[in-house]
């Protein structure tokens, strides 16, 4: 049994609220003083986080990928990222260049690109435990003491209050008071947001005291500026494009709250509810379309948090159905969400498809969102979509090259014909948080139950979790996202446990597991967890064996735009042409209707060709072009050389007869494959989609088929 979590013990390992409440049926006041409702007890989630440094990445493209981006924590100067923070509050420099981008000496958003840093650090601090790391991370905070300090000593102008701690003058937050936009202004609070976030991570993540002060100063200038603030003032700051973006404010001073104890710190985070989004989601409303992505993602993670203090349910209800309109009716192959910053209508896929998909930032607060949200119900769902995302865009938008100037991550992510990627982002929203991506691989590979009794195996990357309250060493070895198969193996520790495999949604193929060489029985469903309760001694070996199967995905608003997948990984086209390549596959099927008959492996492991072309992991991040998505091109119902001369017409879903025939598949023999083909073309002669002649010469092409490569 775990021992009692600390108070920043409990903020580290957890975040977020009870899933399944009840809609309240009001919303909570913008700013006022936490509700009588009884909140909801910190520690009672049934799911929790382990600390980042009790899980090490072990050998593959994840920790190859992570190393890449420790060079860059290693290597860059503290000074610069300092440089802006000391210019405004009139001190010494020290020769430093500010890092560039948008965090420049003159910039409205400097500062921001410190916070992701000492996150960055904070985070390398915990996973490596390297002194010169920590070090570092101590520097910089002291730094930002005295930057503090000075500014409330004799800033110019003084600062309203002493806890004020910015890269520029309060100008800024008091012009949005005004309803100043962008880009007179930017957006004030969003920088506050990072600075708070990245000081909170250095101490919770790296034990530095002094950071928590200094954020919690920062916090009661936070409440003495939006404290005695009218709601409808608060909310129309919230709604202006770009300038009223406040990235998570009302989560890290949630986090506050729940470390220092101090009413203000929550009232303050409850200054920052978008009341007007926050209803709509509570209430299942999808009013997104237009919406600023990145602007409103962090908040429902907030959301969260609030609820925990509070109990009041709407807040939860919103996070959970905000979740809903976004992961699926908005996302695209990779996981990401969103044309050029923004949210397009639902379902809008196709339609939206070019060179400024999937805002990198975006998906990285879709995770957090996805991973706050598992810690209350432990849906399966969660995690599919957190397995998508990491390993289709996050592993993806680092580039495969050292980068010791530039954490060398990607900010848009098209999802057009012939697009490629662009890395550096150096100053950036998404260079900050790019830098912070690649250091926290490990956070959701393993959660445990509140009681310690169950262990919850989310993902597949290789690493060695040292449970200590329990006894356990588990490993985890494989090559994933090469393959599909992999061993779990008890190196230290004994004792009864439930250990719950996640079953991937993509796991159509199978998933067996052995337990010291013995195949158990449970059933395994796609999409659900698979628990195997015994009580475990040093050396038992759990494998775990999904074979990868080639599939499509389609898109929601045209199922002729597709997307080709092997197990849980995007295949991508390498071509530079800028309009879709049309493809067609069931020409090449056999009875098994399986892709593999019609995508044939390449020369590398996991590259494969069709038409001509070759289909690459997407998470090979280079910037050669590629084609995410593809036409489907299958006019005319011909199996294998059998050529009916019919067309292959869709119903009203848009899918087409070979569609329907073909999710169908396998046939287990050529007579069984007739009566499927025969059944269907009736449904399409009855619908009108057939005429008589046609529905005989289908039947006759079926009958005089030879599609037996497969049995």
């Amino acid at each position: 049994m775990s021992q009692t979590p600390s108070r920043r013990h409990a903020l580290r390992l957890a975040a977020g609220a009870a899933a399944a409440a009840p809609l309240a049926s009001a919303l909570p006041q913008a700013h006022a003083a936490p509700a009588a409702t009884a909140p909801a007890d910190p520690t009672s989630w049934p799911v929790r986080p382990f600390p980042l440094g009790q899980v090490a990445l072990r050998d593959g493209v994840f920790r190859r990928k992570r190393d890449l981006m420790l060079d860059y924590a290693r290597s860059y100067p503290a000074d610069r990222i300092l440089a802006v923070f000391r210019a405004n509050a009139g001190l010494d420099t020290r020769g430093a260049r500010p890092p560039g981008g948008w965090e420049t000496s003159d910039g409205n958003l400097r500062g921001h690109y410190g916070g992701h840093f000492l996150t960055l650090i904070a985070q390398a601090c915990a996973d490596t435990g390297e002194p010169a790391l920590k070090a570092k991370l101590d520097y910089l905070v002291g730094a930002l003491g005295e930057c503090q300090r000075a500014l409330a000593e004799h800033g110019s102008p003084r600062p309203s209050h002493p806890g004020y701690l910015a890269a520029y003058p309060e100008t800024q937050f008091i012009l949005l008071e005004s309803y100043t936009t962008y880009p007179t202004i930017w957006a004030p609070y969003y920088t506050c947001h990072k600075i708070m976030r990245g000081l909170l991570d250095a101490h919770t993540l790296a034990g530095n005291e002094q950071a928590l002060q200094i954020a919690s100063r920062m916090g009661d200038w936070v409440h003495s500026r939006l404290g005695h603030l009218p709601k409808a003032q608060l909310e129309r700051m919230w709604s202006i494009y770009i300038a009223g973006e406040y990235g998570g404010m009302n989560e890290v001073m949630a986090d506050l709250y729940a470390l220092t104890g101090r009413p203000e710190h929550l009232a303050a985070a409850r200054c920052f509810d978008n009341t007007a989004l926050l209803g709509a989601c509570a209430e299942d409303r999808d009013t997104l379309d237009g919406k600023h992505a990145n602007q409103h993602i962090p908040q429902f993670t907030g959301y969260l948090r609030l609820f925990d203090h509070t109990g009041e349910t709407a807040y939860a209800a919103a996070a959970r159905n905000f979740w809903g309109m976004v992961a699926g009716p908005r996302m695209y192959s990779l996981g990401g969400t969103g044309q050029g910053e923004m949210f397009r209508a639902r379902n809008a896929i196709a339609a939206t498809l070019d060179g400024k998909n999937a805002e990198t930032c975006a998906t990285y607060n879709m995770l957090k969102l996805s991973r706050q949200l598992f810690f209350r119900e432990p849906d399966a769902a969660y995690m599919d979509y957190y397995e998508r995302g990491l390993t289709n865009h996050i592993l993806a938008s680092r580039r495969d090259a050292p980068g010791a100037d530039s954490p060398e991550v990607t900010y848009f992510v098209g999802m057009g014909p012939g697009v490629r990627r662009e890395y550096d982002n150096t100053g950036t929203c998404c260079g900050g948080t790019g830098m912070e991506n690649h250091t926290k691989y490990q956070d959701s590979v393993y959660f445990r139950s509140a009681d310690s009794t169950a262990l919850y195996v989310n993902l597949a990357l290789a690493s060695t979790l040292r449970w200590p309250e329990r006894g356990f060493v588990i490993e985890q070895t494989g090559d994933y996202p090469a393959e599909g198969v992999r061993t779990l193996t008890f190196r230290e520790g004994s004792g009864r446990l439930e250990v719950k495999l996640r079953v991937p949604a993509w796991a159509t193929g199978g998933f067996t597991v052995t337990v010291n060489g013995v195949r158990q029985r449970s059933k395994a469903v796609p999409g659900s967890y698979l628990t195997l309760s015994r009580d475990w001694r040093r050396g038992d070996r759990i494998r775990i064996s999904a074979p990868y199967r080639l599939r499509i995905e389609r898109a929601l608003d045209d199922p002729a735009v597709q997307s080709v997948f092997y197990g849980p990984v995007l295949l991508v086209a390498r071509s530079q042409e800028t309009e879709f390549r049309a493809f067609s596959f069931y020409k090449d099927f056999t009875l098994r209707g399986d892709l593999a008959d019609a995508i044939k492996p390449g020369d590398r492991p996991m590259h494969f060709t069709t038409h001509g072309l070759t289909l690459a992991p997407f998470h090979l991040a280079d910037d050669a072009p590629y084609h995410a998505y593809f036409r489907r091109a299958e006019p005319v119902v011909v199996f294998g050389a059998a050529d009916s001369g019919v067309p292959n017409r869709a119903r009203g879903d848009g899918l087409t007869f070979l569609d329907v025939l073909w999710e169908q598949a396998p046939f287990a023999t050529s007579g069984r494959f007739v009566r499927a083909v025969r059944t269907l073309a009736d449904a399409w002669l009855s619908e009108g989609l057939f005429s008589r002649a046609e529905r005989d010469k289908v039947v006759a092409a079926a009958v005089g088929a030879d599609l037996r490569g497969g049995e």
